[in-house]
């Protein structure tokens, strides 16, 4: 098969329904996807014959809907289109009806009290803008066709990840259009977010995997010492890729590109055993199925080749973590990027306003966005010099600040246009000098024709980081929308805009390394904040001007806010939770045990010298320093288990997430250290598990 039969093979995407709908049909469909039309039963009847026979001639049996409840994960049931005739035969069908809307179970998924258990009703509503797709599952070749949708509760209520996302992009279309008509543009009709989002993962052998229960239950270790060799070499970063790790990257390629998922760029990242892949840009609400199908696929290949992909922030403390950088932009329907600065961006009005609104909102709403990438893994990244600081910033780059700078200060701008960059060997080209450098310790970066919010956790939907961003934007365009429309002179308009925003958010702006000390010090003097942990964040998300802001632009109402959060603080004490009581099995039952055992052995080995009159100091030292060690260790085991029974026993969400972060968290911290030093003199044999060399080095 050529790349071009293969690509997209498994989607049912524009090139199959060119082929496959009638033009009249095709047309009103993508009126829908415009957001011009209502989706009428008649078209929806025809686009799901065409989808079943598609679907069928590929080898299908079922369909299902996809959707993304709020674990996290996706989710699906599974239907056949078989359908029963009188004379005691089947015939297959897919109704229209049954394309549009779903009935999955409603009451086991997290609700935060939306829904009570017996409540079971919930809805899943395709969503028409994002492409069906076949999912291949099993070595029989099990073949479904995949419906991705948005999932509500009986009464309209957001159960998904999905729903707030799309209704953020409608609004920062409506509210963009409204800041294009006053820039004098009549010929956009919408303004479409896009995503591309970069996924960094680990990879370790399954076998090693399977005898480690903290990877297992956890997606992390919970002990492990770090061996003679780690990263600061730097020779894994954009290296050759191992032949194995090759093999598995050129068949997931394979899979993702089948689907229509536009994988483009893969390399070494900086950890040992660590890598990336990054696709092309696309809608953001394709963009995030598309990266939970990339999540899934990473997982489902990994395995075909002896692997496991770990997708957990910090699986391996000591050495750098994994996360997700979501390059978002804003585009017209009629192919403009609004974020496109131009030759002379001094000059391009447009450019100037979307930007100024960006970092209006960045800096009014930061902890919305702070709040919007927390999760328990990035707690172990943020702020570690292997990532952004905690502290939101956004990184311009010296041009665009110096143009911003000089037009707040009525000062003439010297356009940076047309800069070469100097190699200084005669036989290399002369290369275009972009307008920023980038700046990877920015959490909110601006990178050529979009920003780069690098602070997204490697493990989540980027659907919220995403639904934040459209609603904070939007916001800020509406009161854009209203200074500049009508004004007589827009150059002056767009020029005291400018004026204005410099003014009141140039705090925001920071181009400097931001993993110093300096910087937090900078940051706290500008009244930037500084949210250390997800439980510190996540409270600004119910406060009352956050719930205005979204009940403003229809993303989500107040009970639908409060469920959030208290999802995920429950989310953030039971991961904790776990994670004490496999660090407590995995230190008293299979750690210490071995320890004690071999310090016993020592202790024994010094007698028998002792009693030839050999020297046995050195023996009885160690064994002593190890049998020391276990006694602590197990005191400290003790106390992990008191701390984890008294936060288990806080009633209320909120306090029992601080009860897991400053009570249990630090003592499953305090039972490591013993732990990781017992590895260091316990010999390799005699270790229970595999560790961190053979985790990191051993593909």
């Amino acid at each position: 098969m050529s790349f071009n039969e293969l690509y997209g093979s498994n989607s049912f995407g524009e090139a199959v329904m060119r082929e496959r709908l009638p033009k009249a049909i095709y047309k009103e469909l993508k009126s829908v996807q415009a957001g011009e039309k209502d989706l009428g039963i008649e078209v929806a009847e025809v686009v799901a014959n065409a989808m079943k026979d598609w679907a069928i001639e590929k080898g299908a049996t079922h369909y299902t809907h996809w959707f993304q409840p709020m674990t996290g994960l996706t989710a699906e049931k599974h239907d056949s289109f078989i359908s029963p005739t009188a004379d005691g035969r089947a015939i297959l069908e897919f109704s229209g009806k049954e394309l549009t809307q779903g009935e999955p179970d409603a009451s086991s998924f997290p609700s935060g009290g939306l829904r009570a258990t017996f409540e079971a009703r919930g809805y899943t509503a395709w969503d028409v803008t994002s492409p069906a797709f076949l999912s291949e599952e099993g070595s029989g070749g099990c073949k479904t066709l995949v419906i991705p949708t948005a999932f509500v509760g009986y009464h309209g209520e957001a159960l998904d990840k999905k729903t707030p996302l799309l209704r953020s992009m409608q609004a920062i279309s409506k509210s963009a259009m409204k800041v294009l008509k006053a820039l004098g543009n009549q010929s956009s009709k919408r303004v479409i977010t896009t995503v591309g989002p970069e996924q960094e993962y680990f990879l370790v052998d399954a076998d090693y995997f399977s005898q480690r229960q903290d990877l297992i239950l956890t997606g992390r270790t919970v002990f492990g010492a770090l061996p003679p060799k780690g990263q600061e070499l730097e020779d894994h970063y954009f290296g050759a890729i191992p032949e194995r790790v090759s093999a598995f990257m050129n068949e997931l390629n394979i899979e993702l590109w089948k689907l229509g998922i536009s994988a483009k760029t893969q390399h070494n990242e900086v950890a040992p055993n660590q890598f990336e892949l990054a696709p092309i840009f696309g809608y953001s609400n394709v963009a995030t199925d598309h990266n939970q199908l990339v999540m899934q696929t990473m997982r489902k290949v990994a395995k075909r080749h002896g692997l496991i992909c770990l997708l957990h922030e910090k699986p391996f403390r000591g050495v750098n973590g994994s996360g997700k950088h979501n390059n978002w932009s804003m585009g017209t329907d009629d192919g403009m990027n609004l974020l496109e600065p131009g030759k002379t961006p001094e000059e391009n009005l447009q450019f100037l306003v979307f930007v100024c609104a960006v970092l209006e909102a960045v800096d009014t709403y930061s902890p919305l966005l702070r709040l919007s990438a927390a999760n328990t893994g990035n707690d172990h990244r943020l702020g570690a010099n292997e990532a952004p600081p905690a502290i939101i910033s956004v990184f311009l780059g010296d041009q665009l600040q110096a143009i911003f700078e000089s037009i707040a200060a009525g000062k003439s701008v010297v356009s940076g246009s047309g800069q070469k960059l100097e190699l200084g060997v005669t036989t290399l080209p002369k290369l275009p000098k972009d307008l920023t450098d980038r700046n990877r310790t920015s959490p909110f970066a601006f990178t050529g024709n979009k920003f780069e919010f690098r602070m997204v956790p490697s493990s989540e939907s980027i659907a919220a980081p995403n639904f934040v961003l459209n609603t904070i934007v939007a916001e800020v365009l509406e009161k854009v929308a209203v200074k500049l429309d009508g004004a007589k002179d827009i150059k002056a308009a767009v020029k005291d805009l400018v004026t204005e925003t410099w003014k009141n958010h140039a705090r925001i702006v920071f181009n400097g390394n931001g993993y110093t000390e300096e910087w937090v010090k900078e940051a706290e003097k500008r009244g930037l904040p500084n949210l250390k942990s997800s439980v510190e964040a996540w409270p600004y998300f119910g406060k009352p001007e956050s719930v205005a802001l979204f009940e403003k632009h229809k993303i989500l109402n107040k009970e639908e806010i409060h469920a959030r959060l208290d999802i995920v603080l429950e989310k953030y004490s039971k991961q904790i939770n776990i994670e004490a009581g496999v660090a407590f099995e995995m230190a008293t039952r299979e750690i210490l045990p071995a320890c004690a055992s071999y310090a016993a052995e020592l202790a024994g080995q010094a007698q028998v010298l002792s009693a030839v009159g050999a020297s046995q100091g050195s023996i009885a030292k160690r064994a002593a320093e190890i049998a020391a060690l276990v006694d602590q260790a197990y005191v400290k085991a003790d106390s992990l288990m008191k701390a984890k029974l008294i936060a288990k026993d806080v009633a209320e969400a909120l306090p029992q997430a601080q009860a897991f972060r400053d009570k249990v968290f630090v003592a499953l911290e305090d039972l490591r250290a013993p732990i990781d030093a017992l590895e260091k003199l316990m010999p390799k044999e005699l270790w229970p598990m595999p560790t961190y060399e053979e985790l990191l080095f051993g593909l």
